[in-house]
């Protein structure tokens, strides 16, 4: 009887045991997820704000993350060198406002000489330019930085900190209040500004909005610098959380970003934010159960079958997203 009693009582110390660990697998995948989303979210807004605007899809978009993190490897590389001893952060922070900098150079750049000469073409052609600008802009990349993958160094704090059984780095957190702070931000902006009273009015009806007294080119303007900045700090973040940097990093997370702006809404500032989170959500999860059920042969190197599958079911079922498209706060 004690025999048995005692084989019962391992056998639920088992089950209890196989279920916490469960429970701390999904919570570190809720984490990896929520870190994951809250990058495509950054990135997503700049497509959907582009498309709200002018309803142009901006696939240089990526290609904008790519030219952000790349110049803030160059400016931590000179800074480290110049001040070695300044706090990793304060390095992080400067090279991210200056690789903010470039990005809204560029892409203002982008939109007067490849876009706004056909604004008023057939939307084929601004389509075709946008792939033609990413795929430029990747070879000058690979020019000026070269093919390599560059290092990306890691200027916050390593230890990490312990949620139950999961783990969550400084890094991590810092990319999820960033995130948080761009998207409260960006709100207050298009919602309580003069700014964002002309966004919403343009993307309603430029003419009517030129008559009241708003520049369509330059609210347009304006709306490619602000995606330029999110574009480049959730660059900074990328390279920041992975390692790395190189010229061909930025097509991915735009794809999928892409595919999160029209999970949520396209021309929805909500509904890229609630693609993005899930988005990333369903890749974390799905790759981190796929890699366990398999043992390991299928998982993080078949991540992107999730965001493309979540494509293919949107645009099949709900072509307008999840939240759809409203017309009045497409900004």
């Amino acid at each position: 009887m004690g025999e048995s009693g005692q084989g019962l009582g391992r056998e639920g110390r088992l089950i209890t045991g196989g279920f916490a660990f469960a429970m701390d697998v999904f919570l570190q995948q809720i984490i990896n997820g929520l870190v994951l989303g809250s990058m495509y979210a950054l990135v997503a807004l700049g497509y959907t704000m582009v498309y709200g605007i002018i309803s142009l899809i901006n696939f240089a978009h990526g290609e904008v993350l790519m030219v952000g993190a790349l110049t803030a490897w160059s400016v931590i590389s000179m800074m480290r060198e110049a001040m070695p001893g300044a706090p990793g952060w304060v390095i992080l922070l400067l090279s991210t406002l200056i690789a903010c900098v470039v990005a809204a150079v560029l892409n203002v750049t982008i939109e007067r000489v490849a876009y706004r000469p056909l604004r008023s073409s057939p939307r084929l052609a601004p389509l075709i330019t946008a792939i033609g600008m990413s795929i430029l802009l990747q070879t000058l990349a690979m020019v000026i930085w070269k093919p390599n993958p560059k290092p990306f160094p890691t200027l916050l704090p390593s230890a990490p900190f312990h949620i139950g059984g999961a783990v969550i780095t400084p890094t991590q957190v810092m990319i999820l209040s960033v995130t948080a702070v761009c998207l409260a931000l960006l709100l207050w902006l298009v919602h309580s500004t003069r700014l964002g009273r002309a966004m919403r009015a343009t993307a309603e009806n430029p003419s009517v909005a030129a008559l009241m007294g708003v520049r369509p080119d330059t609210v347009i303007s304006a709306t490619f610098i602000i995606g330029a900045v999110l574009a480049a700090i959730a660059g900074v973040m990328w390279a920041s959380n992975y390692g790395t940097a190189q010229h061909s990093m930025g097509f991915l997370p735009g794809l999928k970003a892409f595919t999160a702006a029209v999970f949520g809404g396209i021309g929805n500032l909500a509904g890229a934010v609630v693609g993005g989170v899930l988005l990333g959500l369903i890749e974390s999860i799905g790759s981190g159960y796929l890699g366990a059920l398999t043992g390991g042969v299928l998982g993080s190197h078949y991540a992107d079958i999730f965001a493309f599958i979540v494509l293919i079911l949107v645009l099949t079922l709900r072509p307008s997203g999840l939240l759809g498209e409203r017309v009045a706060d497409r900004a």
